[in-house]
Protein backbone atom coordinates (compact mmCIF):
# COMPACT_ATOMS: atom_id res chain seq x y z
CA UNK A 1 0.00 0.00 0.00
CA UNK A 2 2.62 2.21 1.19
CA UNK A 3 4.16 2.04 -2.22
CA UNK A 4 1.23 2.41 -4.21
CA UNK A 5 0.98 5.76 -2.17
CA UNK A 6 4.64 6.44 -3.18
CA UNK A 7 4.11 5.62 -6.79
CA UNK A 8 0.58 7.76 -7.34
CA UNK A 9 2.58 10.95 -5.62
CA UNK A 10 5.22 10.67 -7.94
CA UNK A 11 3.07 9.61 -10.80
CA UNK A 12 1.46 12.96 -10.18
CA UNK A 13 4.44 15.10 -10.04
CA UNK A 14 5.48 14.04 -13.35
CA UNK A 15 2.35 14.73 -14.83
CA UNK A 16 2.91 18.34 -12.79
CA UNK A 17 6.37 19.07 -14.35
CA UNK A 18 5.21 18.00 -17.81
CA UNK A 19 2.38 20.16 -17.62
CA UNK A 20 4.72 23.20 -16.66
CA UNK A 21 6.92 22.20 -19.58
CA UNK A 22 3.81 22.42 -21.72
CA UNK A 23 2.58 25.54 -20.59
CA UNK A 24 6.16 27.20 -20.42
CA UNK A 25 6.94 26.08 -24.06
CA UNK A 26 3.56 27.17 -25.59
CA UNK A 27 3.64 30.33 -24.17
CA UNK A 28 6.85 31.16 -25.28
CA UNK A 29 6.03 29.91 -28.50
CA UNK A 30 2.59 32.07 -28.74
CA UNK A 31 5.00 35.45 -27.40
CA UNK A 32 7.61 34.56 -30.05
CA UNK A 33 4.88 34.51 -32.88
CA UNK A 34 3.59 37.50 -31.79
CA UNK A 35 6.94 39.52 -31.61
CA UNK A 36 7.60 38.44 -35.43
CA UNK A 37 4.15 38.93 -36.24
CA UNK A 38 4.46 42.72 -34.77
CA UNK A 39 8.27 42.96 -36.16
CA UNK A 40 7.04 41.58 -39.31
CA UNK A 41 4.34 44.05 -39.82
CA UNK A 42 6.09 46.91 -38.56
CA UNK A 43 9.18 46.23 -41.43
CA UNK A 44 6.78 45.28 -44.01
CA UNK A 45 5.05 48.45 -43.99
CA UNK A 46 7.59 50.73 -43.56
CA UNK A 47 9.90 48.98 -46.00
CA UNK A 48 7.41 48.48 -49.01
CA UNK A 49 6.82 52.31 -48.43
CA UNK A 50 10.87 53.05 -49.01
CA UNK A 51 11.29 50.88 -51.85
CA UNK A 52 8.09 51.70 -53.71
CA UNK A 53 9.70 55.22 -53.80
CA UNK A 54 13.04 54.01 -55.40
CA UNK A 55 11.50 51.12 -57.32
CA UNK A 56 12.69 52.26 -60.57
CA UNK A 57 16.25 53.56 -59.29
CA UNK A 58 16.47 49.30 -58.17
CA UNK A 59 18.73 46.51 -60.08
CA UNK A 60 17.04 43.66 -60.48
CA UNK A 61 19.50 42.54 -58.14
CA UNK A 62 18.61 45.00 -55.45
CA UNK A 63 14.69 44.01 -56.50
CA UNK A 64 15.57 40.08 -55.71
CA UNK A 65 16.67 41.85 -52.48
CA UNK A 66 14.25 43.79 -51.43
CA UNK A 67 11.57 41.12 -52.19
CA UNK A 68 13.52 38.70 -49.67
CA UNK A 69 13.33 41.23 -46.61
CA UNK A 70 9.67 41.97 -47.55
CA UNK A 71 9.02 38.35 -47.82
CA UNK A 72 11.01 37.86 -44.62
CA UNK A 73 12.17 40.93 -42.35
CA UNK A 74 13.70 38.70 -39.61
CA UNK A 75 17.13 38.43 -42.58
CA UNK A 76 17.39 42.13 -42.13
CA UNK A 77 16.73 42.78 -37.91
CA UNK A 78 18.38 39.22 -37.00
CA UNK A 79 20.75 38.30 -40.31
CA UNK A 80 24.22 39.68 -41.51
CA UNK A 81 25.06 40.65 -44.84
CA UNK A 82 26.23 36.92 -45.55
CA UNK A 83 23.38 35.91 -44.34
CA UNK A 84 21.35 37.87 -46.80
CA UNK A 85 23.66 37.83 -49.19
CA UNK A 86 23.20 34.09 -49.68
CA UNK A 87 19.38 33.78 -49.30
CA UNK A 88 19.44 35.91 -52.53
CA UNK A 89 21.83 34.20 -54.22
CA UNK A 90 23.81 37.64 -54.30
CA UNK A 91 27.45 39.22 -53.29
CA UNK A 92 27.83 40.84 -49.86
CA UNK A 93 28.28 43.98 -52.14
CA UNK A 94 25.24 43.93 -53.83
CA UNK A 95 23.18 43.74 -50.13
CA UNK A 96 25.96 46.64 -49.19
CA UNK A 97 24.92 48.63 -52.30
CA UNK A 98 21.39 47.92 -52.00
CA UNK A 99 21.39 49.68 -48.45
CA UNK A 100 23.03 52.84 -49.31
CA UNK A 101 20.47 53.19 -52.76
CA UNK A 102 17.92 53.26 -49.48
CA UNK A 103 20.19 56.34 -48.04
CA UNK A 104 22.05 54.30 -45.15
CA UNK A 105 26.12 54.72 -45.57
CA UNK A 106 26.01 50.68 -45.23
CA UNK A 107 24.29 47.62 -43.90
CA UNK A 108 25.11 48.07 -40.53
CA UNK A 109 23.70 51.35 -40.44
CA UNK A 110 20.42 50.12 -42.20
CA UNK A 111 20.11 47.20 -40.08
CA UNK A 112 20.44 49.10 -36.81
CA UNK A 113 17.65 52.10 -37.77
CA UNK A 114 15.39 49.23 -38.88
CA UNK A 115 16.31 47.39 -35.05
CA UNK A 116 15.63 50.70 -33.50
CA UNK A 117 12.78 51.35 -34.93
CA UNK A 118 11.22 47.79 -34.01
CA UNK A 119 12.67 48.68 -30.50
CA UNK A 120 10.28 52.00 -30.39
CA UNK A 121 7.16 50.36 -31.87
CA UNK A 122 7.35 47.36 -29.42
CA UNK A 123 7.97 49.50 -26.50
CA UNK A 124 4.74 51.61 -25.20
CA UNK A 125 4.55 54.29 -22.97
CA UNK A 126 3.76 52.34 -20.07
CA UNK A 127 7.04 49.93 -20.36
CA UNK A 128 8.97 53.11 -20.22
CA UNK A 129 7.60 54.40 -17.09
CA UNK A 130 8.96 51.28 -15.26
CA UNK A 131 12.21 51.82 -16.98
CA UNK A 132 14.61 53.07 -13.81
CA UNK A 133 16.08 55.57 -15.73
CA UNK A 134 17.38 59.23 -13.83
CA UNK A 135 17.37 62.45 -15.23
CA UNK A 136 20.82 62.71 -15.89
CA UNK A 137 20.71 60.19 -18.47
CA UNK A 138 18.19 61.74 -20.29
CA UNK A 139 19.60 65.25 -20.43
CA UNK A 140 22.34 63.85 -22.94
CA UNK A 141 19.61 62.38 -24.82
CA UNK A 142 18.20 65.13 -25.15
CA UNK A 143 21.35 67.46 -26.14
CA UNK A 144 22.47 64.56 -28.85
CA UNK A 145 19.10 65.17 -30.28
CA UNK A 146 19.70 68.71 -30.45
CA UNK A 147 22.91 68.45 -31.69
CA UNK A 148 21.81 65.80 -34.04
CA UNK A 149 18.64 68.52 -35.66
CA UNK A 150 20.85 70.96 -36.45
CA UNK A 151 23.32 68.53 -38.07
CA UNK A 152 20.16 66.96 -40.38
CA UNK A 153 18.51 70.95 -40.59
CA UNK A 154 21.58 72.58 -42.49
CA UNK A 155 20.85 76.17 -44.54
CA UNK A 156 20.72 73.97 -47.89
CA UNK A 157 17.83 71.47 -46.33
CA UNK A 158 15.88 74.29 -45.03
CA UNK A 159 16.21 76.23 -48.12
CA UNK A 160 14.56 73.89 -49.68
CA UNK A 161 11.94 72.69 -46.88
CA UNK A 162 10.94 76.63 -47.07
CA UNK A 163 10.94 77.66 -50.67
CA UNK A 164 7.22 75.86 -51.17
CA UNK A 165 6.05 76.87 -47.56
CA UNK A 166 6.80 80.73 -48.93
CA UNK A 167 5.30 80.37 -51.97
CA UNK A 168 1.86 78.19 -51.73
CA UNK A 169 -1.41 79.24 -51.50
CA UNK A 170 -2.61 77.64 -48.60
CA UNK A 171 -0.33 76.06 -45.60
CA UNK A 172 -2.38 72.78 -44.62
CA UNK A 173 -0.38 71.26 -41.44
CA UNK A 174 -1.40 67.84 -40.05
CA UNK A 175 0.23 65.94 -37.57
CA UNK A 176 0.38 62.76 -35.53
CA UNK A 177 -0.17 63.40 -31.83
CA UNK A 178 3.58 62.20 -31.02
CA UNK A 179 4.77 65.19 -33.15
CA UNK A 180 2.09 67.82 -32.10
CA UNK A 181 4.33 70.07 -30.51
CA UNK A 182 6.25 70.75 -33.51
CA UNK A 183 2.97 71.63 -35.95
CA UNK A 184 1.41 73.88 -33.16
CA UNK A 185 4.99 75.56 -33.23
CA UNK A 186 5.04 76.07 -36.96
CA UNK A 187 1.38 77.43 -37.01
CA UNK A 188 2.00 79.88 -34.27
CA UNK A 189 5.07 81.10 -36.19
CA UNK A 190 3.65 80.71 -39.96
CA UNK A 191 0.11 82.24 -38.98
CA UNK A 192 2.29 85.88 -37.77
CA UNK A 193 4.06 86.16 -41.22
CA UNK A 194 2.24 84.90 -43.52
CA UNK A 195 -2.00 84.67 -44.23
CA UNK A 196 -3.67 81.37 -45.20
CA UNK A 197 -2.22 78.89 -42.80
CA UNK A 198 -4.33 75.76 -41.48
CA UNK A 199 -3.82 73.40 -38.54
CA UNK A 200 -5.91 70.84 -39.67
CA UNK A 201 -7.02 68.74 -36.19
CA UNK A 202 -8.50 64.83 -37.14
CA UNK A 203 -11.54 65.45 -36.92
CA UNK A 204 -11.99 68.09 -39.50
CA UNK A 205 -9.57 66.73 -41.71
CA UNK A 206 -12.15 66.11 -44.88
CA UNK A 207 -14.01 69.70 -43.86
CA UNK A 208 -10.38 71.32 -44.12
CA UNK A 209 -8.57 69.64 -46.80
CA UNK A 210 -11.71 69.41 -49.60
CA UNK A 211 -10.03 72.98 -51.47
CA UNK A 212 -7.01 71.95 -51.83
CA UNK A 213 -4.69 72.47 -55.03
CA UNK A 214 -1.78 72.19 -56.50
CA UNK A 215 -0.83 75.75 -55.50
CA UNK A 216 -0.96 74.89 -52.02
CA UNK A 217 1.64 72.92 -49.67
CA UNK A 218 1.11 70.31 -47.35
CA UNK A 219 3.66 70.15 -43.86
CA UNK A 220 3.44 66.50 -42.49
CA UNK A 221 4.52 65.96 -39.13
CA UNK A 222 5.17 62.52 -37.90
CA UNK A 223 7.24 59.87 -36.07
CA UNK A 224 7.41 56.39 -35.12
CA UNK A 225 3.82 54.57 -33.88
CA UNK A 226 2.65 56.44 -37.33
CA UNK A 227 -1.00 58.31 -36.98
CA UNK A 228 -3.05 56.67 -39.83
CA UNK A 229 -4.96 60.01 -40.57
CA UNK A 230 -1.44 62.00 -40.71
CA UNK A 231 -0.76 59.26 -43.06
CA UNK A 232 -3.60 59.06 -44.96
CA UNK A 233 -4.11 62.50 -45.54
CA UNK A 234 -0.84 63.00 -46.86
CA UNK A 235 -1.30 60.64 -49.23
CA UNK A 236 -4.40 62.03 -50.54
CA UNK A 237 -3.11 65.73 -50.86
CA UNK A 238 -0.03 63.92 -52.65
CA UNK A 239 -2.00 62.53 -55.51
CA UNK A 240 -4.14 65.44 -55.84
CA UNK A 241 -0.79 67.13 -56.79
CA UNK A 242 -0.44 69.08 -53.39
CA UNK A 243 3.48 69.26 -52.76
CA UNK A 244 4.44 67.62 -49.52
CA UNK A 245 7.20 68.25 -46.78
CA UNK A 246 7.40 65.87 -44.26
CA UNK A 247 8.73 66.00 -41.04
CA UNK A 248 9.59 62.88 -39.96
CA UNK A 249 11.81 60.25 -38.42
CA UNK A 250 13.10 57.79 -40.58
CA UNK A 251 13.49 56.82 -44.69
CA UNK A 252 11.37 54.21 -43.73
CA UNK A 253 8.64 56.42 -42.59
CA UNK A 254 5.67 56.09 -44.96
CA UNK A 255 5.98 59.90 -45.13
CA UNK A 256 9.16 59.10 -47.00
CA UNK A 257 7.88 57.52 -50.01
CA UNK A 258 5.63 60.64 -50.44
CA UNK A 259 8.48 63.56 -51.16
CA UNK A 260 11.53 64.15 -51.67
CA UNK A 261 11.08 67.35 -49.62
CA UNK A 262 11.64 65.93 -46.26
CA UNK A 263 13.81 65.75 -43.06
CA UNK A 264 14.57 62.85 -41.18
CA UNK A 265 15.08 63.81 -37.23
CA UNK A 266 16.38 61.73 -34.29
CA UNK A 267 14.12 61.42 -31.79
CA UNK A 268 14.85 59.62 -28.53
CA UNK A 269 12.76 58.22 -26.01
CA UNK A 270 12.53 60.78 -22.88
CA UNK A 271 10.86 59.07 -19.99
CA UNK A 272 7.66 57.43 -21.25
CA UNK A 273 7.00 59.72 -24.53
CA UNK A 274 9.17 60.51 -27.40
CA UNK A 275 11.17 64.11 -27.10
CA UNK A 276 9.16 67.02 -28.54
CA UNK A 277 12.16 69.18 -28.80
CA UNK A 278 13.65 67.89 -32.39
CA UNK A 279 10.13 68.80 -34.19
CA UNK A 280 10.05 72.05 -32.26
CA UNK A 281 13.31 72.74 -33.69
CA UNK A 282 12.97 72.22 -37.45
CA UNK A 283 9.70 74.48 -36.75
CA UNK A 284 11.00 77.53 -35.39
CA UNK A 285 13.83 76.91 -38.11
CA UNK A 286 11.78 76.51 -40.60
CA UNK A 287 9.65 79.75 -39.24
CA UNK A 288 12.49 81.69 -39.62
CA UNK A 289 13.74 80.66 -43.17
CA UNK A 290 9.83 81.31 -44.23
CA UNK A 291 10.87 84.81 -42.82
CA UNK A 292 13.66 85.38 -44.92
CA UNK A 293 12.03 84.25 -48.20
CA UNK A 294 8.93 86.30 -47.08
CA UNK A 295 11.22 89.79 -46.73
CA UNK A 296 8.89 92.62 -46.85
CA UNK A 297 5.84 90.79 -47.17
CA UNK A 298 6.65 89.07 -43.83
CA UNK A 299 7.73 92.77 -42.09
CA UNK A 300 3.95 93.84 -43.23
CA UNK A 301 2.07 91.86 -41.60
CA UNK A 302 4.10 91.40 -38.31
CA UNK A 303 4.34 95.32 -38.06
CA UNK A 304 0.00 94.82 -38.71
CA UNK A 305 -0.01 92.46 -36.30
CA UNK A 306 1.91 94.49 -33.73
CA UNK A 307 -0.79 97.18 -33.89
CA UNK A 308 -3.72 95.06 -33.59
CA UNK A 309 -1.97 93.54 -30.52
CA UNK A 310 -1.65 97.27 -29.03
CA UNK A 311 -5.31 98.62 -30.34
CA UNK A 312 -6.85 95.79 -28.23
CA UNK A 313 -4.49 95.57 -25.17
CA UNK A 314 -3.23 92.15 -25.62
CA UNK A 315 -0.81 92.36 -23.74
CA UNK A 316 -0.07 93.26 -19.59
CA UNK A 317 1.45 96.79 -19.02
Amino acid sequence: MVVYVRFSVILCFLWFCVLVFFLAVTECTICHVQCNTLCNGILVLSLKNTIASLNEQLTPTERRIAAAVLADPSLLTFGNVSTLAVSVGTSRASVVRFATKLGFAGYSEMQQRVREEVSVQLTKPIQRVRLDESVEPLKTIIVNAVHASFSTLSSESLDALAAPIATATNVWILSGETSMAGAIVLNSGLTMIREHVRLVHEHATSRELCGATKQDVAVVFDFSRYRKNAIASARILEGLGVPIVAITDSPFSPLSSLTELRCELTIPAVGPFDSSVPAVIAAELLVSQVVHKLGDRATKRIEQLESLWQATGVFLQ
